[in-house]
C-alpha cells in the first residue's frame, strides 16, 4: 500500500488523495503507517475513485499515466479472439502501446504459456504493487474470457521477499516466487486452446465493476494459510488440533505447510483478529468490550494493546478516524 500512496501522491495533490482515501472509507493515518492494510472494498473504492480523479486508470504505478479507457479498448481487443492464446498476444501487443518503462513478452510452448514484464533499459526502478497488479490484470482478463477463475502454474516477481508475502495467495492461485530475473505469470498450456463466449454488454458489466472482477481470487485451495484462516473465520476459538485435524493431516504437518509459505498458525490468527476487529470498529454500535470477547482476548485492555501493536493507534483512535471520514462524504 506504501507504494500505492507514494505514486497516487505523485499523479494528484494531496488534497485530491485526501479525497479519494475518505470517499473509499480509508484513514489516511492508519494506511501511512508500515505494515497497514485495507479491506478489498476499501482497494476497489481507492481504485474506482482515483481513476476518476486523475484519469490513470492504474493510478500513478507506471511512469506514464494509463489514460481512461484504455481498460476498455484492451478487453475490445481480446474479447474477439479466436483463443485465449491470441486473446494474450493481444493482450501484449495493447499493454505494449502504453508502457515506456517495461514491455511485456509473451512466450508459449508445450507445455506453458507464461506472460513476463521485462524492463527497457537496466536502470529500472521497481513498483511492487504495479508489477503485482499488472500480472493480476493478465489472469482476470483471462479467467473473465473463460469464465471462470483459471489455473495458474507460478507467479514470480523480480523483487525480493517482502514482509507481506503472505498477502500474495490472496491475489494468485499459485505457488509465488521471489527475486526471479524478470515479473512472470504461468499458465497451462492447454488453457491456449479455449474460445471465448464474452459479448460487449458483459464487457461494460466488468469494466463497471472494476477492479473487483479481476484482482481477488476465488480460489482457497490453493494457499494453506489460507484454508486455515477460512476454518478460523467461523470459529476464532479453533487451536492448533482441531484446525490440522480437520485438514486431514497432523499439528505437526500443518505446522510444516505453514512454515514453507513463511506463515505461523498463531500469526493467520492474528492477522484475523486485526481484520475482524477493523469490520467491528467500522460499527459504531459495537462496544470495545463486546469487540475483545469476540475476539477472544481475556480483557478489553489486552485487545487495546494487541490493535496499538498491530495498528500503531489504538481501537478509539481508528473509530474516530473512520466517524471523521463518514461526515466528510
Amino acid at each position: 500500500m506504501q507504494e500505492l500512496l507514494q505514486s497516487l501522491s505523485r499523479l494528484c495533490t494531496e488534497a485530491v488523495l485526501d479525497q479519494c482515501l475518505q470517499q473509499a472509507g480509508i484513514v489516511k493515518d492508519f494506511i501511512a503507517k508500515p505494515g497497514a492494510r485495507v479491506t478489498h472494498d476499501q482497494l476497489v473504492g481507492l481504485y474506482q475513485h482515483s481513476a476518476r480523479a486523475t484519469g490513470d486508470e492504474m493510478m500513478g504505478l507506471w511512469s506514464r499515466p494509463i489514460r481512461t479507457g484504455s481498460l476498455k479498448y484492451i478487453m475490445r481487443a481480446v474479447m474477439g479472439a479466436p483463443s485465449i492464446q491470441v486473446a494474450l498476444y493481444r493482450f501484449m501487443q495493447f499493454w505494449n502501446l502504453l508502457l515506456d518503462d517495461y514491455r511485456l513478452e509473451f512466450t508459449h510452448s508445450e507445455q506453458v504459456l507464461q506472460m513476463a514484464l521485462i524492463p527497457r533499459t537496466r536502470a529500472q526502478s521497481l513498483n511492487r504493487f504495479g508489477h503485482a497488479l499488472l500480472l493480476k490484470l493478465t489472469h482476470g482478463i483471462v479467467s473473465w474470457l473463460v469464465g471462470r477463475e483459471v489455473p495458474v502454474t507460478s507467479v514470480g516477481f523480480a523483487f525480493a521477499r517482502p514482509h507481506f508475502a503472505a498477502d500474495y495467495p490472496v491475489l494468485f492461485p499459485a505457488p509465488v516466487a521471489f527475486a526471479c530475473a524478470h515479473s512472470h505469470i504461468v499458465f497451462p498450456a492447454e488453457l491456449g486452446k479455449l474460445r471465448s463466449s464474452r459479448n460487449a454488454a458483459q464487457v461494460q458489466a466488468f469494466l463497471t465493476r472494476a477492479p473487483r472482477d479481476w484482482i481477488f481470487t476465488a480460489s482457497h485451495a490453493h494457499a494453506m494459510p489460507l484454508r486455515v484462516r477460512e476454518l478460523l473465520s467461523t470459529d476464532l476459538g479453533r487451536g492448533l488440533d482441531d484446525v490440522s485435524a480437520r485438514l486431514h493431516m497432523s499439528p505437526r504437518t500443518l505446522i510444516r505447510k505453514l512454515q514453507a509459505e513463511g506463515q505461523s498458525f498463531q500469526g493467520i490468527k492474528d492477522e484475523l483478529r486485526r481484520d475482524l476487529a477493523l469490520l467491528y470498529l467500522a460499527r459504531n454500535a459495537v462496544s470495545l468490550t463486546a469487540i475483545a470477547e469476540a475476539l477472544g482476548f481475556s480483557s478489553t485492555a489486552v485487545f487495546q494493546r494487541a490493535f496499538k501493536h498491530w495498528m500503531g493507534m489504538t481501537p478509539g483512535a481508528y473509530r474516530a478516524a473512520q466517524q471523521t471520514i463518514g461526515r466528510c462524504e
